[in-house]
């Protein structure tokens, strides 16, 4: 008896489940990976830092890479639609959970362990295509090294990374973080590489990160009023339906029983005039 709800559950993960075998590795994997003994920030060069949407296939090693490769691997595999986007959707839930796990695990460590984890689930989160936990880890990558490698010419955050992040927010929708990091561009700026020897070009980019900045402002703005509304309407939605039925003395009837009460009504009253032409009549 014991076998055949195993026979099932091991259906239910490869037909259309929620776990894949490939998947199952990845987890257990991830479980033996000590984040908080990561002694040095494995970063990729700063030739290659770009977006983690759109990786480079030339990135040198680096940290996690052996069990990225097995999400990637869960990732791809299943039946059919249904099933991916089960794992796809296993894979997210699993890893908000261990990251959450792991970046308590290294808070008491060298900010080089606490950079290689973030790292590590940015291209975690990216391959799971869960947008919003990777910009938010990649965000907490750039401000640690921000503060910790102003002054390191391989680690520091570059102009081009504050502005790929900045667009890759805008272009998700995540409008106040986008300005934020518009304005780090912008003050990077003077380190970059934004053609130093043609004055015209390079305030011809510094303004159109400037018109990039206010658009987000814009939307982050347009955003705040929506939600500011949204919230007002909610919070006032009792107060209108108290009002309401304190107007309304009589329980709102349906359609089909108020009908017929209109023509009870209607009958009743031709029955009573009936009755009076017929006294007058005697």
């Amino acid at each position: 008896m014991a076998a055949e709800p195993r026979g099932a559950a091991a259906h239910e993960r490869d037909g259309g489940g929620a776990i894949t075998d490939a998947l199952s590795l990845f987890a257990s994997r991830l479980s033996r990976r000590r984040f908080a003994h990561t002694n040095a920030p494995s970063l990729p060069s700063p030739a290659s830092r770009t977006s983690h949407f759109s990786p480079s296939p030339r990135r040198p090693r680096r940290f996690g890479d052996d069990e990225l490769r097995v999400l990637e691997a869960a990732l791809s595999s299943g039946g059919d639609v249904a099933a991916m986007l089960a794992t796809r959707s296993e894979a997210r839930r699993m890893l908000r959970e261990r990251s959450t796990e792991a970046f308590a695990a290294a808070a008491a460590e060298e900010v080089g362990a606490r950079l290689s984890v973030a790292d590590f689930f940015a291209r975690a989160f990216a391959l799971a295509g869960d947008v919003e936990s990777c910009l938010a880890t990649r965000y907490e990558a750039l401000l640690l090294r921000e503060a910790k490698y102003s002054d390191d010419p391989h680690l520091h955050v570059s102009h081009e990374e504050w502005l790929t992040f900045a667009q890759d927010s805008l272009d998700n929708g995540f409008y106040a973080i986008a300005s934020k990091a518009f304005a780090n561009a912008l003050v990077h700026n003077h380190s970059s590489t934004l053609d130093s020897t043609n004055p015209i070009l390079k305030k011809s980019k510094i303004n159109d990160i400037r018109g990039l900045q206010n658009l987000a402002k814009s939307l982050s703005g347009q955003r705040s009023v929506q939600a500011q509304s949204a919230e007002y309407m909610k919070r006032k939605a009792p107060s209108i339906s108290e009002k309401c039925n304190l107007h309304s003395e009589k329980p709102k009837l349906p359609g089909n029983m108020m009908f017929r009460l209109g023509i009870k009504t209607r009958n009743t009253q031709k029955l009573l005039c009936s009755r009076k032409r017929n006294l007058e009549d005697v």
